[in-house]
């Protein structure tokens, strides 16, 4: 008896004395927390699910097993990421391969490192039964395009379908006009016409999506700047690797995570919205059609970046002996992730 009393003492001593020499739970905690490295990600407007992949990425912990804090910024027609990419307010933000383009040929060392949408979800919307099945039935008709749109899409629209700029009308992000008049033709976004111009007309509009006929533009874009790539190439390839598989757990998974904080920070973007847009996302193949299919989500090519350059330097967006393969790098969208 009195030998099992000492043994359990002893016992009792070396449980307190191993207790003493570990870190309490705290530090142990907030140790791991200063060993991640924190990253600024601009967003190119308020959240909303085509952003899915990095708020999945951000909730669902997958930044974190990457050892990355990650801010996500909310963006808006007050910020320009280009110019705060080019003075590391931010250390990447998400854009359209076109954004670096222009960095590029203002002179500004901006780079695009992956590609999260392989086509551009830009449309041309009309009603149905009004005579519009194709982009070619466009011809002649009136037409309401942004003024961000004209030098760009639109005048992509002339150069490939003969149209020209006595068919421009003024555009409205209100869907009143378009809904009153049954010959009206304008600008979408395939994510999200069927939900908002669907609403309104009662039916589903005729959404002809630009990709689908050559127009060659990446959309939801992960850029930087040279001297990030310099500086932080292992934070941006883990980056791009868990937003990577962010967009994947949207696609394949449960994206309630992304849809719930997307809710959350934008009330303007309701989960039912975002399941809508998801599954647009998806029928369009959006995130994992083209090279994607083959390569994985984020992927870009040589070949899809000189087909982009020739199309906007044809419409004289861009000088035609502009040095354009210094707007993109390849080594990141490549890698796999894990």
């Amino acid at each position: 008896m009195k030998c099992s009393v000492n043994m359990t003492r002893q016992l009792a001593l070396i449980a307190v004395l191993s207790a003493a020499s570990l870190p309490p739970v705290s530090i142990v905690a907030a140790t791991k927390a200063a060993a991640l490295d924190k990253f600024r990600f601009g967003l190119n407007w308020a959240p909303q699910m085509e952003m899915c992949g990095f708020f999945q990425a951000r909730e669902s912990g997958i930044y974190r097993n990457a050892d990355l804090d990650v801010e996500l910024v909310h963006g808006g027609p007050s910020l320009n990421n280009a110019q705060l990419v080019a003075a590391r307010r931010y250390d990447a933000a998400m854009g359209t391969a076109l954004t670096t383009l222009n960095m590029r040929n203002s002179g500004v060392p901006g780079t695009t490192i992956a590609a999260m949408f392989q086509k551009s979800p830009i449309t041309m919307v009309a009603h149905p039964g009004a005579g519009v099945s194709k982009l070619e039935d466009l011809a002649g008709r009136p037409v309401a395009i942004p003024a961000t749109g004209r030098p760009i899409q639109w005048a992509w629209l002339k150069g490939k379908f003969g149209f020209d700029d006595s068919q421009l009308r003024p555009f409205s992000f209100n869907p009143t006009a378009f809904v009153v008049d049954k010959n009206a033709i304008r600008q979408g976004y395939a994510t999200e016409d069927g939900y908002y111009l669907g609403k309104a007309l009662g039916e589903e509009p005729v959404s002809l999506l630009l990709a689908d006929r050559g127009y060659p533009d990446y959309a939801t874009t992960i850029f930087t700047s040279d001297a990030v790539v310099a500086d932080r190439r292992d934070v941006l390839g883990r980056f791009v690797a868990a937003s990577r598989d962010g967009f994947a757990q949207c696609l394949a998974g449960d994206p309630s995570l992304a849809i719930s904080a997307i809710a959350t920070e934008n009330a303007e973007q309701p989960p039912d919205l975002s399941k809508f847009k998801l599954t647009q996302m998806k029928r369009q193949k959006l995130v994992d059609g083209g090279d994607a299919a083959s390569s994985g989500i984020g992927t870009m090519s040589d070949a899809r970046w000189a087909s982009i350059f020739a199309a906007m330097s044809e419409i004289g967006l861009y000088p035609k002996d502009m040095q354009f393969r210094s707007a993109y790098n390849l080594d990141f969208a490549q890698a796999k992730s894990k």
